[in-house]
């Protein structure tokens, strides 16, 4: 069975898309696979009112130069890791809904389906600026992945599935991770989007 690495993350992070290249960047300089375990992390967890929707008037404590710095950083790692991005943030996207159609698949399907779902999905969001919000564009992922998208919005519709995914945004705080991308190997963590040599020493290094 392959190796894996833990990858707790938000499909609307910029950093999670930014680590995921980085991560992809050191995958292809190993000589054995290494597979991604996902978990999922609701950084709006905090807007969320009792419907799930989210409340824009609920104060973050994130100003308009906490932005700026913020896309600094995304133009920053964007040149040092070659990555092309339609969009810098996506503040007015909710995942929530990418988040539900990525722990069905990953539970229902093979590794390499979910891969490709989970790639569209961010290929989605931060190289052609769709709404992966949207039920109908979660379906045509969905069905290019060779996933059928009518289970896809089955599960939407899904509240037993919802209330399953809650649970593991509570096990990943439970876990000790309060921000992402958070990559974890063997007991040890990384957080943010690191470069490939740093990924590298979390699951290859000597540790103290």
């Amino acid at each position: 069975m392959p190796e894996s690495i833990t990858v707790y993350s938000d499909y609307v992070c910029p950093f999670c898309y930014l680590g995921r290249e980085s991560l992809r960047q050191y995958q292809a300089e190993r000589e054995e696979p290494l597979e991604i375990d996902w978990h999922p992390f609701d950084l709006r967890s905090g807007q969320r009112g009792p419907d799930g929707e989210i409340d824009h008037s609920v104060e973050t404590g994130k100003d308009e130069e906490y932005f700026e710095q913020a896309k600094e950083n995304v133009r920053r790692l964007q040149e040092q890791y070659d990555v092309e991005m339609d969009i810098e943030l996506a503040s007015d996207v909710d995942s929530l809904d990418a988040q539900v159609a990525s722990y069905y698949v990953k539970g229902h399907y093979d590794y390499e389906t979910w891969l490709d779902f989970d790639e569209a999905i961010l290929g989605a969001l931060w190289h052609d600026g769709e709404d992966i919000g949207d039920v109908d564009v979660l379906a045509d992922l969905a069905a290019d992945a060779d996933v059928d998208p009518e289970e896809v919005r089955a599960a939407l519709d899904d509240d037993v599935l919802r209330e399953e995914l809650r649970g593991q945004f509570e096990a990943a705080q439970h876990a000790g991770v309060t921000g992402v991308p958070t990559f974890a190997y063997d007991g040890h963590a990384a957080r943010g989007a690191v470069p490939p040599e740093h990924i590298q020493r979390l699951v290859e290094g000597v540790h103290e």
